[in-house]
């Protein structure tokens, strides 16, 4: 796998540990405040993803 191909998976894996990292802290009853911090963060993480992944498609397009 080269070093673009092996962005996406990170990207989404990020996104995927914070999302369950909030989840779990809602289900517990954690603080409110850890919660919307952690969604923050998730969304903040899928921008990032969408543009690694659109990055590694142009890459590979050129």
């Amino acid at each position: 796998m080269t070093f673009s191909g092996s962005l996406v998976p990170v990207a989404v894996g990020a996104v995927a540990v914070v999302l369950v990292l909030g989840l779990a802290n809602m289900l517990r009853g954690g603080s409110a405040g850890t919660s919307q911090k952690l969604m923050r963060l998730r969304v903040v993480l899928q921008f990032v993803a969408i543009l690694v992944i659109l990055f590694v498609l142009w890459w590979r397009s050129g």
